[in-house]
Order: C-alpha cells, then sequence, then structure tokens
C-alpha cells in the first residue's frame, strides 16, 4: 500500500465508524496494519489532523478515550448528540470502542 492509499484507507475506516462509537488511533492502525510498517498510532493521528476534516473526526480518540486535542469542546458536543457514552475524562471505551468487525 502507498502512502497515498494508507491516507485513503484510514479516511475511509473512519467514515465507517458508527454514530455513538469510537476507535482509537491504534485501533485503526492495527486494523490497518498490512506489513508495510504503517501501523502507527501517531501517523494515524498525523492523517487525521492533515486530512480529517471531511470523515467523523471526533470518532478517533486517544487509547484512553480522551478526545482529540484542542478539539475537545467541538468533539465532546458532537460524540454527546450521537449518545456516545462518556466518562468525564472523554469517552467509555468499554462501552463506545469499535472495531470494522463488527460491522456497521
Amino acid at each position: 500500500m502507498t502512502p497515498e492509499e494508507y491516507v485513503e484507507a484510514v479516511l475511509a475506516l473512519v467514515e465507517r465508524i458508527p454514530p455513538g462509537r469510537v476507535m482509537s488511533y491504534g485501533a485503526v492502525a492495527d486494523a490497518l496494519a498490512d506489513g508495510s510498517g504503517r501501523n502507527s498510532a501517531r501517523l494515524v493521528g498525523a492523517i487525521m489532523s492533515r486530512h480529517g476534516g471531511g470523515v467523523p473526526w471526533h470518532r478517533v480518540v486517544n487509547s484512553a478515550g480522551r478526545l482529540p486535542p484542542g478539539h475537545e469542546v467541538r468533539a465532546r458536543a458532537l460524540l454527546r448528540a450521537e449518545g456516545t457514552p462518556m466518562r468525564a475524562a472523554g469517552v467509555d471505551m468499554a462501552k463506545a470502542g469499535w472495531h470494522p468487525d463488527e460491522g456497521v
């Protein structure tokens, strides 16, 4: 997979995350691992920062459920509007975490 194809794959996967559910940056990377070495949570975060404005970016959080840095207020509002299970510090990952194998 080329770097451009990887960007597209990340964005396509994020578009599949159902309302009310989330994935961590690392879970996105793991779901797309293809042996190319491009399965880094940091890389997914960079892709979301640069290219994620057209997808439901608020549904990608860190592994502890913390919201995207600098966008916490907007992300919290969007997630609450979708009925995403929340905790004081962010998303309740045990209840809201999603994996592509679950379907949409």
